[in-house]
């Protein structure tokens, strides 16, 4: 008997009767339920959250900000519901534990009263972070408490990222407002500078004429000084003066009241002459003196009458002058009394403006030691306000100008400093397509052991009639490897056209699922062979320990040790690996080498198994003969 002929003769039993052919269309169609309707569920869950319903409690007072209520409660919940992430239900507290007790809301969020008092405590003494409050119950799910705990995550970044916005907001306003300043402060310095170093010329040239005063005024002090020392004796000197002018004065009146006699007696004597002279020439001719006589004592008269004129001229002039000298000597006499009366007064003025130039030049000599201390402090003022001037302009520099709308990105910028870019080596695409390759492989697994349900493993009447245990064999493997195949197309179609799950490698994807059904079925045959129905029971156990260890929804690094170890052994772990690189576009030399494994894992099995069956034609026992348990 060959191959196909034992081949075909498994097909004619498996069809022979309604009942056969009802059992084996149905278990045919067990992987294609159990991977198909499960990927079904999970194509993409994540894509359906809006469907969520999610209770909304705010109980938010607010902050007074100038005559307005801030509720930043209110806007977080606005945002949430805007987002439409979830099915938001924004209801009292007691509905919502009411809601998440009972199953109405998978979960609750919370603002608490006060939340806005919270955010905006960073700005008082007392700062301390705002709660956001998440409510669950695993009850209803523990995977909407999971995500429910990922929305908390998601709404406390968005808080968080809002919060530093406005605080960063505000800092650059501040930054900016001190830039300004800092300008008005730059250019005030600036001048502030330039007035100093005015000043500061003014103040050297103020030192340098306060240096000439006190020259000035010491010279001044020494000579009244000597003025004041010169003038000591001045009032007794003067007085001595008026009192020799007021006798001189006295003894020039005297002499002039003479003066006035004598030009009063010459005065007299002259008119006398001219009274007289008519009268003696009368008495002359009167006596018939001789006119020669008369003449010559006319002549003699006259003579003496011209001099007598001159005299009286000279004595008239004279006693003017005397009068003349009286007056000016009683002038010079008053004169002197004034300056005698005076002098105490200015010999006085003069001591006390020496005394006063003493306190002048002390005065001046503070004056010029100050100034110089002025020159010097507003040297350094100048200094001071150019370093001020100096610093403020550095520190102009180091704040950039700025503008609203260029503060309001950078503001946006810090709270959200960095993005994430993902760079995907390869790419599922979705929830649903990341669990394709564990499902196929775990489904190809239960359509394997299903049919092995209905399958004989070998035929005995090839193991009696046969002495070629590895053709046996090869046609035991071949009947449930053809029918996996057919399985692994049907699943693959399903997946890859009512799905529409992408496959980068189709073909090589669909030949891998392929030859891991036909491995899992070499495995099953082996078991079968040598341990009956308890293999048919290890092909379960050795299922659920794939399913654990093939690393299908967590990472394998996440098992536990034996457990992980056991990931690089176990087929279901080739065929995982192996679609997931064909299907989303990953490393083909690594499928490759999946693909080996698997076909490594297949032939041994196949061996395992022929070994099995050539043991049993050496020498078959009454437990050959008996009926399995199971198929």
């Amino acid at each position: 008997m060959k191959i196909p002929q034992m081949i075909r003769a498994e097909f004619a039993r498996l069809w022979a009767t309604k009942m056969a052919r009802l059992a084996f269309v149905a278990l045919m169609c067990v992987p294609l339920l159990y991977g198909g309707l499960y990927l079904w569920a999970n194509q993409d869950p994540y894509a359906k959250l809006d469907q969520v319903p999610v209770a909304l409690v705010v109980d938010d007072e607010g902050v007074q900000q100038g005559d307005d209520t801030r509720r930043i409660g209110e806007e977080v919940a606005e945002s949430l519901v805007e987002d439409g992430s979830f099915d938001w239900h924004e209801v009292s507290a007691e509905d919502a534990e009411r809601g998440v007790s009972n199953g109405v809301y998978d979960f609750v969020v919370t603002l608490p009263a006060d939340f806005s008092e919270s955010l905006q405590s960073s700005q008082t003494d007392d700062p301390h972070r705002a709660q956001v409050v998440l409510t669950t119950n695993d009850a209803n799910s523990y995977l909407a408490t999971t995500i429910g705990e990922q929305a908390v995550q998601r709404i406390q970044k968005q808080i968080v990222q809002s919060v530093n916005q406005e605080a960063a907001r505000s800092l650059l306003d501040g930054i900016a407002k001190i830039r300004g300043s800092l300008v008005e402060a730059k250019d005030g310095a600036g001048e502030l500078t330039d007035g100093a170093a005015s000043a500061e010329d003014g103040a050297a040239r103020l030192h340098t004429g306060t240096e000439q005063a006190k020259d000035g005024s010491s010279q001044l002090s020494s000579g009244l000084r000597q003025l004041r020392d010169a003038t000591a004796a001045l009032p007794e000197n003067a007085e001595a003066l008026a009192g020799g002018a007021a006798q001189v004065a006295a003894g020039n009146a005297t002499v002039a009241q003479y003066g006035r006699d004598a030009a009063g007696l010459s005065q007299q004597a002259l008119d006398a002459l001219a009274s007289d002279r008519a009268a003696i020439l009368q008495d002359l001719r009167d006596a018939g003196a001789d006119e020669a006589v008369i003449s010559r004592v006319t002549q003699a008269m006259d003579r003496v009458g011209g001099d007598l004129t001159n005299v009286n001229a000279q004595v008239q002039g004279a006693s003017a002058q005397l009068d003349t000298l009286a007056a000016g000597s009683q002038q010079v006499a008053d004169g002197s009394r004034q300056l005698a009366d005076a002098t105490p007064q200015l010999t006085a003025g003069i001591a006390s403006a020496a005394d006063g130039s003493i306190a002048l030049d002390d005065g001046l000599a503070q004056l010029v030691s100050g100034s110089g201390e002025l020159e010097t402090g507003l040297g350094k003022l100048t200094d001071g306000a150019g370093e001020l001037r100096d610093g403020l302009a550095d520190g102009v520099k180091q704040l950039p100008k700025s503008t609203a709308d260029l503060r309001a990105d950078q503001a946006a910028n810090i709270a959200h400093p960095v993005d994430v870019e993902t760079s995907r080596v390869t790419s599922a695409g979705s929830y649903g397509a990341g669990l394709a390759p564990f499902f196929m492989s775990l489904a190809a697994w239960i359509g394997i052991y299903a049919l092995f349900l209905i399958l004989k493993p070998v035929s005995n009447r090839a193991v009696t009639a046969l002495h070629t245990p590895l053709r046996v064999t090869l046609a035991g493997w071949a009947t449930p490897a053809l029918l996996g195949a057919t399985q692994m197309l049907g699943l693959f179609a399903i997946v890859a056209f009512a799905l529409h799950f992408d496959f980068s490698h189709p073909v090589a994807a669909y030949g891998t699922i392929a030859l891991a059904s036909a491995a899992f079925a070499a495995i099953i045959l082996a078991l079968n062979v040598w341990l009956g129905s308890v293999g048919q029971f290890l092909g379960l156990v050795l299922m659920v320990i794939q399913l654990v260890t093939a690393g299908g929804t967590f990472p394998w690094q996440t098992l536990p040790s034996p457990l992980a170890t056991l990931h690089h052994y176990l087929p279901m772990s080739f065929a995982v690996d192996g679609l997931r690189q064909l299907m989303y576009g990953g490393d083909l030399a690594d499928a490759g080498n999946q693909a080996l494994k698997l076909g490594l894992v297949l032939v041994i099995a196949v061996l395992v198994a022929a070994l099995g069956v050539a043991k049993t034609m050496r020498s078959r026992t009454l437990r050959d003969l008996q009926p399995s348990l199971i198929g």
